[in-house]
C-alpha cells in the first residue's frame, strides 16, 4: 500500500473514533471541560497525531490508548455524579470574589487572579466600576458571575408593577429562499397566510434570506438584497390604534347625546375600552 494512501486511512479512522468519543463525551465547550477531560483531549490528541504518522505502530494499540483515555473522562463524571466530594476534587468549586460590595483579597489569591484580572472579567460582563458590585463568584470553569447592587440593576416588568410579557420561541419558516414546511406547520400558520404577508410586504419567497414567525404571530423577513428594507410588522401598533379610536369615539359620543342614559352607556364603554387599552400595551407595543 502506498506510504499516502495508508496515512490517509489512518487519519480518517481515527478521526472517526475521536468523532465518536466527543459525541458520547457531550457537548461541552473547553471551558467548561473538567481537570480529566482537558488531560484526557490532550492525550488523545497527541496519540492520534502519532498513530496516525507512525506507520511502524500498531492501529490496535493505538486504539487500545484512545479507548482508555476515553473512558477516563466518562468514568471521572460518573463518579463526580455519585459523590459530593469527588466532584469537589474533580471540578472544583466556586470561590467568592466579591461579598457585600467588598473585594476577598485572600480568595483572590488563592485562585492566583490579580485585581487587574478582576476588573477584566467584569468588564466583560459590562460592569465598570467595582462600586457597583454586591456579590461575585467565579464558578468552576472559570467564568465569573456578579451580582449588582439593587439600585445598579436594570429596571423590570416587576419593578413598574407591569403585567409580564410571556413570548414563545420564534419559528424559522423560510431559509435561503426555501420553505420550511415541517415549522410553519408547527408555527400554526399555513402556506395561503404566509403568501399573503409576503404579497402585502411585495417580495416572493425567492427574495427573502431568512423569515421568522414571533410569539405574537407575525411575520419577519430578512431580503438577500441589504439595499431594501422590508416592512415591519404593523398589526400589533395598528390594532392598538383602532383602539385608543374606538375610546375617543366613545367620549365623543358621550359628549355629544342629550340623553343621560345613553350618555352613561357611552362612559361606562369608554372606561371599559381604557382598561383593555391598559392592559393590552404591553403585549400590543413593538
Amino acid at each position: 500500500m502506498a506510504q499516502w494512501l495508508e496515512v490517509a486511512i489512518r487519519s480518517i479512522s481515527f478521526l472517526t473514533i475521536l468523532f465518536i468519543i466527543t459525541k458520547i463525551i457531550g457537548k461541552r465547550q473547553i471551558a467548561q471541560l473538567s481537570f480529566f477531560e482537558y488531560i484526557a483531549g490532550i492525550t488523545i490528541g497527541s496519540i492520534v497525531a502519532e498513530a496516525s504518522l507512525a506507520r511502524e505502530r500498531s492501529i490496535m494499540d493505538a486504539l487500545i490508548a484512545i479507548g482508555v483515555w476515553g473512558i477516563i473522562p466518562m468514568l471521572a463524571d460518573y463518579i463526580a455524579m455519585k459523590s459530593k466530594t469527588a466532584r469537589s476534587v474533580i471540578e472544583g468549586h466556586s470561590t467568592v470574589f466579591i461579598k457585600d460590595g467588598k473585594v476577598l483579597e485572600e480568595n483572590l489569591k488563592k485562585e492566583k487572579y490579580t485585581i487587574d484580572e478582576l476588573l477584566s472579567l467584569l468588564r466583560k460582563k459590562d460592569i465598570f466600576s467595582l462600586s457597583d458590585v454586591e456579590y461575585a463568584v467565579l464558578e468552576q470553569d472559570g467564568n465569573l458571575n456578579a451580582l449588582l447592587k439593587k439600585d445598579k440593576r436594570p429596571l423590570t416588568r416587576s419593578d413598574l408593577q407591569m403585567p409580564s410579557v410571556n413570548e414563545k420561541e420564534p419559528y424559522t419558516v423560510i431559509m435561503d429562499g426555501h420553505l420550511l414546511v415541517d415549522s410553519l406547520a408547527k408555527s400554526g400558520k399555513t402556506k395561503e397566510w404566509l403568501d399573503q404577508e409576503l404579497e402585502a410586504a411585495g417580495v416572493t419567497i425567492e427574495n427573502v434570506f431568512i423569515g421568522q414567525i414571533n410569539s405574537y404571530g407575525e411575520l419577519y423577513i430578512d431580503l438577500f438584497d441589504d439595499q431594501l428594507q422590508a416592512p415591519a410588522p404593523q398589526e400589533r401598533p395598528l390594532l392598538l390604534a383602532n383602539l385608543k379610536k374606538l375610546a375617543a369615539d366613545m367620549e365623543i359620543f358621550a359628549l355629544a347625546t342629550d340623553c343621560e342614559k345613553t350618555k352613561k352607556m357611552y362612559e361606562r364603554n369608554a372606561a371599559d375600552i381604557q382598561r383593555i387599552i391598559q392592559q393590552a400595551t404591553p403585549y400590543l407595543s413593538n
